[in-house]
């Protein structure tokens, strides 16, 4: 490959979900949800970007960017 075709190669920008990484593929935590299958109004559902938890009400105004790492963490019950 040369220097200049090296250059047009695109390297997909990635996010890490629950320790994985993943292509950027939604731009909010809502987007991120749907994409998972996971609705936004289920219960027992929390979402962490970058560390910080986001909450309920701005997931569809949350954006995800590149190197960014989301956590999506689902309350199970019992014990």
């Amino acid at each position: 490959m040369t220097e200049s075709t090296a250059a047009r190669v695109a390297v997909p920008e990635t996010i890490t979900v629950n320790g994985s990484a993943e292509p950027l593929a939604a731009e909010t935590i809502a987007a991120l949800l749907a994409a998972r299958n996971i609705e936004s109004g289920a219960r027992g559902i929390a979402v962490a970007l970058n560390g910080r938890v986001v909450p309920r009400t701005a997931w569809d105004r949350t954006t995800i960017a590149a190197g960014d790492a989301v956590e999506i963490v689902r309350a199970r019950p019992g014990g």
